[in-house]
């Protein structure tokens, strides 16, 4: 992908939207991060801190970016970003629904300005509905969309926290998605859009699998669906070491091939019982197999063939051989190390920008190409409009 012609005003902070910015960055984008005079993305001062004093969350989702400082509340600081507008390709924010209104840089106002304009809000609960003005985080989302109800063994314990903000991320992912069909859609000839997103939605949409039954009546209930632990063969297990394996064995071929390669073939008609002893007795022969040996020593034994795989910690999984070999993780010599585009391509854009931007660093050049004077970005910093 190359995205170097366009230009995107970035209105986000912290994580959803910066992590959907820092994908079209990666793809070559022009993103400009449009923060306020005062403290800016909260995210540049949240430890822990890289090396370059700056959070490492905003290093890990602001490089390659440009930023201006503008105070969207004051007149001089509005009219500046409206200027801005008139060059953009998107508007991307993500306030609470009222927010973008009440500052006069919402849809309706900003395509006077860019009648091509692609702008995309991403919040919580979107901007529709009861819930669209409530305050939340990534747990309220997930807890909404039915996925913390999912996540644990069984309905005797407490909903489990993910270890990763799947609201968030999966929201900042299609807003991405979103902006890059949005611009398509353009391309086609059907002009500018607007697109609002909801975490909480996106997460939901992630509910494919158990949809149906939750839509015609039958609850499903965490334990009891296939791909939650119904089934001994699809499961997590613990090995000798207190580490653990998975195993994905969900089709008759994989399962066959696990048994026999453990010398268990004697459970191979097992697959697919519906009967609750059978299954009991066969999770219980895998629980008592897999703890005969470490986690890694089954790894080395098990083929490609068996559906296994090791559960592995933030560090391992970072250095582990596969993502290695991906080129995911990304060490450049003059910046710290980072989790880059989860995508190869035959046309990436190379050489990218690995740099962070400072609290409105690009202000001036970015005003001055908009076509203010140096007398003129000199009154408005006087007045507080721009930093």
């Amino acid at each position: 992908m190359q995205l170097d012609s366009v230009r995107i005003l970035d209105l986000s902070r912290l994580l959803p939207g910066p992590y959907a910015t820092q994908l079209l960055a990666d793809a070559g984008a022009d993103v400009i991060k449009v923060e306020d005079t005062d403290a800016g993305d909260y995210a540049r001062y949240t430890p822990p801190t890289t090396e370059r004093d700056v959070g490492a969350l905003f290093d890990s989702v602001n490089r390659g970016k440009r930023s201006v400082a503008l105070d969207l509340k004051s007149g001089g600081g509005r009219e500046a970003f409206y200027d801005l507008v008139a060059e953009a390709d998107v508007v991307f924010e993500q306030f609470r629904p009222g927010v973008a209104d009440r500052l006069e840089i919402d849809y309706e106002t900003l395509v006077a300005y860019n009648e091509d304009l692609v702008y995309c809000s991403l919040s919580g609960y979107g901007g529709t509905g009861p819930y669209a003005e409530r305050a939340g985080h990534d747990l309220n989302y997930v807890g909404v969309a039915g996925l913390l109800d999912m996540t644990r063994e069984d309905e005797e314990m407490a909903p489990q926290i993910p270890g990763y903000q799947i609201g968030d991320l999966g929201g900042g992912l299609f807003a991405a998605f979103s902006i890059v069909g949005g611009l398509l859609s353009r391309e086609l000839g059907n002009g500018g859009e607007y697109v609002d997103v909801a975490m909480t939605d996106v997460v939901t949409s992630f509910s494919q699998a158990i949809s149906h039954e939750a839509l015609t009546g039958d609850d499903p209930r965490p334990g009891e669906t296939a791909l939650t632990g119904q089934f001994p063969w699809y499961d997590v297990y613990e090995t000798a070491d207190g580490r653990y394996l998975t195993l994905a064995a969900l089709e008759p071929k994989f399962w066959t091939a696990f048994c026999e390669e453990v010398g268990r073939e004697e459970l191979i008609d097992a697959h697919r019982t519906d009967d609750p002893a059978e299954l009991t007795a066969v999770r219980e022969e895998l629980e008592a197999l897999f703890a005969t040996r470490t986690r890694d020593d089954w790894l080395d034994e098990l083929s490609d063939e068996t559906m296994t795989g090791p559960v592995c910690t933030p560090a391992e999984a970072l250095e582990h051989p596969q993502l290695e070999a991906r080129g995911l993780v990304e060490r450049p010599d003059d910046a710290p190390p980072r989790v880059g585009f989860p995508a190869l391509g035959s046309n990436a854009p190379e050489g990218r920008d690995e740099s962070v931007p400072g609290h409105g660093e690009h202000t001036d050049e970015l005003l001055a190409a908009a076509g203010y004077d140096a007398d003129e970005l000199a009154a408005l910093r006087d007045r507080g409009a721009i930093r």
